[in-house]
């Protein structure tokens, strides 16, 4: 099942301008460094934003740096770069037009006190070649006289070009007001029924490529030992058991830090976009690196974004092995993985195709659990007969007193349930709630989610 894809806007600019600054300021937290995800913690490339009831994807990019060219017509009037940057040049073009390539709408970051740089002139002339929307912001304009030197920038060719402070917050409503009036509109798309979209993600050089060539019995991704092969998010389609099925192939995942300010950056963002328009993320675990952090990272963003969960341990062949380890694996997966307990966990090697036969079958378990429905009365007996056998605790002398229950949704199966006061249910009975819920209904491999909601009476 598709979903209605929200617009990207990418902060682009040259280095140290305010780019993180503005990203932070415009997401309203500080999600440029780190954020915090259920059962775990997740570092951040992008965020989810909303202005004025319009939603968009903002990502943070890294900082373009001259091309050879510029740097030879501009020595004079330009600092000399550093020798790391002289070795990426090639690199960092392509990773400016990959940053147009993917957004739907560019904010393009100045400094004031810099003034129109050649490196700014050399970015707006690809921006406006792109054909794509641009809105020229410029940061540090922090007093009047600042504010006015900003009409420099309308030598860029960009437009109105908006001053703006990004640490301060000043100018951004009016910035905002002018991006959402810009952002391009997504309708929403077509269901495809009964297609499963099935993510393959993992750490960069896990096997997911060969996973994918395994399943599908050819050579459709460029299979190799070098990490980031993979740069963008292949599509497969074939039919299982008479089932269509949408395979997606995608880079491997960093942990922010380790990012290069290069093309792996968007096939990231690639990445985690394909993970949003799927049904179901098959995690991949090298078995002869271990459990990284990386590893529960990104299974947290999957169980955040609310889709199918299944742990897959690829290599194992490779591991040297007795009676008891792989019981001992699956402890330790059960673990480090604890937010996701209720997700299946299969041992394959994509090379030698063991067990590779038990992914399909497990993920299409999986997607028929995300999208069953329990019929009320059965829900209702199933949380009353939960309360009598196990009451929640007083709060402040005051009892918590469960009135009506009903799902609202799938795919993960959505419950509201009415309460005398929603706050003093403590997330301790929810999970509570939850192993219930999941003891007696096939919730394989699916995150669920409890909505509480204040209802007064007696009944």
């Amino acid at each position: 099942m598709l979903r209605k894809r929200k617009p990207i806007m990418a902060i682009v600019g040259r280095p140290n301008v305010g780019k993180s600054t503005l990203f932070n300021r415009i997401v309203g937290q500080r999600l440029a460094i780190v954020g915090n995800i259920p059962g775990t913690t997740r570092d951040r490339l992008y965020a989810d934003a909303e202005w004025a009831d319009t939603a968009f994807t903002l990502v943070d990019t890294g900082g373009l740096e001259p091309s050879q060219e510029t740097i030879r017509r501009k020595r004079r009037k330009m600092k000399p770069l550093a020798e790391a940057s002289e070795q990426f040049v090639e690199e960092v073009r392509d990773h400016v037009q990959m940053a147009i390539d993917e957004a739907d709408l560019l904010l393009f970051l100045t400094d004031v006190k810099e003034g129109v740089s050649p490196v700014d002139e050399e970015i707006s002339d690809m921006l406006r070649k792109s054909g794509k929307p641009v809105v020229v912001a410029v940061n540090k304009a922090d007093n009047p006289a600042r504010q006015e030197d900003a009409v420099e920038f309308y030598r860029l060719g960009l437009g109105q070009p908006f001053p703006i402070s990004a640490l301060h917050g000043l100018g951004i409503p009016d910035l905002m007001d002018e991006v959402v009036s810009r952002v391009p509109y997504f309708p929403e798309l077509p269901e495809e029924k009964d297609t499963l979209h099935l993510a393959i993600v993992g750490r960069p050089n896990v096997g997911k490529s060969s996973l994918l060539n395994a399943i599908i019995g050819q050579e459709r991704a460029i299979v190799s030992d070098i990490p980031g092969t993979t740069r963008d998010v292949l599509d497969t389609r074939l039919r299982w058991e008479g089932h269509q099925v949408a395979l997606v192939d995608t880079a491997g995942i960093r942990r922010r830090g380790a990012i290069k300010p290069d093309l792996e950056k968007y096939s990231v963002i690639r990445s985690l976009r394909a993970v949003q328009r799927s049904d179901v993320a098959l995690v991949l675990i090298d078995a002869t690196e271990g459990i990284t952090a990386q590893d529960t990272h990104i299974a947290g963003y999957v169980v955040e974004e609310g889709r199918g969960l299944v742990l897959a341990v690829n290599k194992w062949d490779a591991v040297e092995k007795d009676s008891y380890t792989m019981n001992r694996f699956r402890e330790e997966i059960r673990s480090r993985f604890d937010f996701a307990a209720w997700a299946p966990i299969i041992f394959i090697s994509a090379k030698t195709k063991q067990r590779v036969h038990q992914v399909m079958p497990t993920a299409y378990r999986v997607w028929e659990s995300a999208r069953y429905r329990i019929p009320t009365g059965e829900l209702n007996r199933l949380i009353q007969n939960a309360v009598l056998a196990h009451p929640p605790s007083l709060k402040r002398g005051r009892p918590l007193r469960f009135f009506y229950a009903t799902q609202v949704g799938v795919a993960p199966p959505t419950f509201v349930i009415f309460v005398n006061d929603p706050k003093m249910v403590h997330f301790s009975y929810q999970r509570y709630l939850e192993n219930q819920l999941r003891t007696h209904y096939p919730f394989e491999g699916t995150p669920v989610r409890f909505i509480f909601r204040e209802r007064k009476g007696r009944r």
